[in-house]
């Protein structure tokens, strides 16, 4: 059994946005069981209780949603998972930026007390390292996607000016078997058609779903943690060791490599900054606050969720 290392804080009002996306779900459940109470940002009228309408391409976010708000957990953003078209390009960006400005304004122009303000960022900060071993304190990275990540974490800085706690939630690729990346990889190493992408020895920076919300959860109650907490496991691996590690769990072989060249053709620059790129990133912030991981090992992680 895991004994969350923090003390939740007492009862409050968590706004949070991406509520509908794999990580806020999971997130604004924990939360809710845990006595909180959760109001959500959407784009359309939903009828639900609790639910505030927001806009941020057109600046427009209903001031109810943030009256007496404890803290507030930015997740939205557009997929990335698509080939990038310059439309596409500005759509992730702006998708990003505008949304956490236009939080961090209304966060800046509230009297009192402000909410804690955590706003999503990725590892992607980092860029392409290779094997240099990687932390908070680390310089970001060249390409579409570090700039990004900059631009993403600049645009709280008016919550930061105005004295909010800030922390910027740079996320791995989370694993949970009914979404993400692990989903869409079961079928085919079910069926023995799995293997490493590339060269294979790309790092991959991974978190169990359960521990993505979980150190969301330290995040929103360790007043010590402001700026950049990476949320990833503590044991990266190479793209060779999932698939290895993945094949032994579902007792199928993973032999059957996915070529660079293919996935280039297919999806271009993405390819390129996500799938054949990688990080080695650990999570130094949350082990300085002496966070337990759930699953820290990517074995046991696939072993629990699979129910192998």
């Amino acid at each position: 059994m895991i004994t969350d290392s923090f003390t939740a804080g007492p009862a409050g009002t968590i706004l949070v946005t991406g509520a509908s996306g794999l990580i806020g779900r999971a997130l604004v459940d924990r939360l809710r069981a845990r006595g909180q109470t959760v109001r959500r940002l959407v784009r359309s009228a939903t009828g639900h209780a609790g639910d505030f309408l927001w806009d941020p391409a057109r600046g427009v976010l209903d001031p109810a949603a943030m009256a007496g708000a404890t803290a507030v957990v930015h997740l939205a953003g557009e997929p990335v998972a698509h080939r990038w078209t310059p439309a596409r390009k500005a759509a992730i960006r702006d998708s990003r930026v505008q949304s956490t400005a236009l939080l961090a304004r209304a966060i800046a122009a509230l009297d009192g007390p402000r909410p804690v303000f955590l706003s999503g960022s990725a590892v992607g900060f980092y860029g392409d390292r290779g094997d240099e071993l990687l932390d908070e304190t680390s310089a970001p990275g060249r390409g579409f996607l570090p700039t990004v990540c900059q631009a993403w974490e600049e645009a709280a800085q008016p919550a930061v000016a105005a004295g909010a706690r800030v922390a910027f939630l740079r996320t791995g690729v989370v694993l949970h078997p009914e979404g993400g990346a692990l989903e869409k990889l079961l079928t085919p190493f079910r069926l023995g058609a799995g293997g490493p992408i590339g060269t294979g020895r790309q790092w991959l920076s991974w978190i169990s779903l359960e521990d993505e919300v979980r150190g969301i959860e330290q995040a929103l109650w360790t007043d010590a943690i402001r700026g950049p907490v990476n949320l990833v496991a503590p044991t990266p691996v190479t793209n060779a060791e999932f698939a290895t590690t993945l094949g032994r769990v579902l007792a199928r072989p993973a032999l059957i490599p996915v070529p660079a060249f293919a996935l280039q053709l297919l999806y271009g620059e993405m390819a390129e900054e996500t799938i054949l790129a990688g990080q080695r990133v650990m999570p130094r912030v949350l082990l300085a606050q002496g966070f337990a991981f759930a699953h820290p090992t990517l074995e046991q992680a696939l072993r629990s969720m699979l129910g192998r």
